[in-house]
């Protein structure tokens, strides 16, 4: 019988991580070295975990511009011997994109570039508007010609229309006029610009090449090209390289930063700075503090690959309990590895995962993972555990309950989707087939990041996931509901 594709989660079956979080964007920028483009590519290859739909980079040879945009990934395009003749010139900005807002088509992979009457100006852009619709909608409405599906081409727009004098007034007037988070690393024919939102959600850091300024999301780009890492950029400020001089500017002020937790929890690659501090030992204090507050009797600590290695370390460190890999991932299951049948579809996670039975059989385990958002993944691999002779299963996870949905960039799902916002933990447990289920607490996960609890009159993060106290205004959102609300008064006056 022939299966019923309609019948089959074909996210689950052509993503190996359908039920991981994904970021928005890397993005990476150079100034003043002669092999800017090869540099950049590396550097987007370090950030390829934020984004793997896409990947462009823009560079600037003194007198032209020059673009390649392409599908896929950066080792796929930019990787020939030839890239310095395809795209010359000593400045350069780059981008990964993992698409959150408009669809996964050419025309959305960034950088985006424009003629503007003071020049060519390209932009990269880590984050999500949460008043991209509105502006976009008010921005056609005058007149504006959209290119793209892109919520980043607001910038674009915005900065060609406003009536300040210079490039960098024109970027302040633009920033001006969102909301939401973004880092961005923008290039003009004199400069390269890097901009963080005024709360610091998206992260963005400054490093040297041999005096050459680099801009980076994450300080693994820095290491993968051989750079220093100087400092953070602060949340709200602009930094501009121009003729071999920093500038650094506030314009809307100094106000203390609420960086995205889940860059802490997931996103960041552990060998990543945040903030100055490691994010892999972070993750193992996350550990440590589900150990403290969740301990399962059990006789070995099992991460759930790649994502829960840091915490399960962390957990076993404090348990005392051995730490083993139970389980081995396969990291060559592509997106169209076989066409979904009625077989691939009984054989579940094993496409990607599979049982190490010599650690797991007649053993109490505990599964460590970063978090649990609709639980599909999870509780295949609880099923594998148990298939291999698990004779307990306890499952923790690293991060708290996620609760709500973002609207920083992270492609999470609506709230009727995520398990934790619509089980109780009991609920939870007997859908997970698991003896037992834990979560790191909001308190657990800031002593973790280093604070000693959380200030609930001004959060030190962005943990709206967990909370519901969004730290920016929603106007997108908001309208949205709104729209909803008279459309369903109208229905029912009809």
């Amino acid at each position: 019988m022939q299966t019923n594709l309609l019948d089959i989660d074909l996210a689950d079956w052509f993503d190996p991580d359908a039920d991981k979080l994904r970021e928005e964007c890397g993005v990476f920028g150079i100034s003043g070295n002669s092999e800017a483009a090869v540099i950049t590519a590396l550097g987007l290859h370090a950030l390829q975990h934020r984004g793997q739909e896409g990947c462009g980079i823009a560079t600037y040879d003194g007198k032209l511009f020059h673009t390649e945009r392409h599908l896929g990934l950066v080792g796929d395009h930019f990787t020939q011997a030839d890239l310095p003749q395809r795209l010359p010139g000593s400045f350069a900005i780059g981008h990964t994109r993992y698409a959150t807002q408009g669809g996964t088509i050419l025309r959305n992979v960034q950088p985006l570039f424009a003629d503007l009457s003071s020049g060519g100006f390209a932009v990269a852009h880590n984050g999500n508007l949460t008043n991209a619709r509105a502006l976009r909608e008010h921005l056609v409405q005058s007149g504006a010609i959209f290119q793209s599906t892109s919520d980043s081409e607001v910038f674009l727009q915005l900065i060609a229309r406003s009536k300040a004098p210079k490039v960098v007034s024109r970027l302040i007037d633009a920033l001006g006029q969102v909301e939401g988070a973004y880092a961005i690393v923008c290039l003009t024919k004199e400069k390269l610009i890097g901009a963080r939102d005024p709360l610091g959600i998206r992260p963005l850091v400054l490093g040297d090449l041999k005096g050459n300024p680099v801009l980076a999301s994450e300080t693994c780009a820095l290491d993968m090209i051989g750079a220093e890492y100087v400092r953070d950029v602060e949340a709200g400020e602009i930094v501009v390289y121009a003729n071999g001089k920093l500038e650094s500017h506030f314009p809307f002020g100094r106000r203390k930063a609420r960086p995205c937790a889940f860059e802490y929890v997931y996103f960041a690659r552990p060998d990543s700075l945040m903030d100055g501090k490691s994010v892999y030992e972070m993750r193992k204090r996350m550990g440590e503090r589900l150990a403290l507050d969740t301990l399962a009797d059990a006789d070995v600590i099992v991460p759930v690959p790649d994502s829960g290695v840091p915490a399960a370390l962390g957990f076993a460190q404090k348990s005392g309990i051995p730490y083993e890999l139970g389980i081995i991932r396969n990291h060559y299951v592509g997106r169209t590895f076989i066409e979904p049948t009625q077989l691939t579809r009984s054989l579940g996670v094993k496409r990607k995962h599979a049982a190490n039975r010599s650690v797991l059989a007649g053993k109490r385990v505990v599964l460590v993972d970063d978090s649990i958002v609709r639980g599909t993944t999870s509780k295949k691999i609880v099923q594998l555990v148990r298939d291999a002779g698990a004779t307990e299963v306890h499952f923790r996870s690293a991060c708290p309950q996620i609760l709500w949905p973002d609207f920083y960039g992270i492609d999470m799902p609506d709230r009727d989707q995520l398990m934790a916002a619509n089980m109780t933990i009991e609920e939870m447990t007997k859908e997970l087939g698991v003896d037992s289920l834990g979560f790191l607490s909001v308190e657990g996960l800031y002593w973790a990041l280093g604070e000693e609890s959380r200030n609930s009159a001004a959060p030190q993060f962005a943990d709206h996931y967990f909370t519901g106290e969004y730290p920016t205004r929603l106007i997108d959102q908001d309208n949205s509901q709104s729209d909803k609300f008279h459309q369903l008064s109208f229905l029912v006056e009809a």
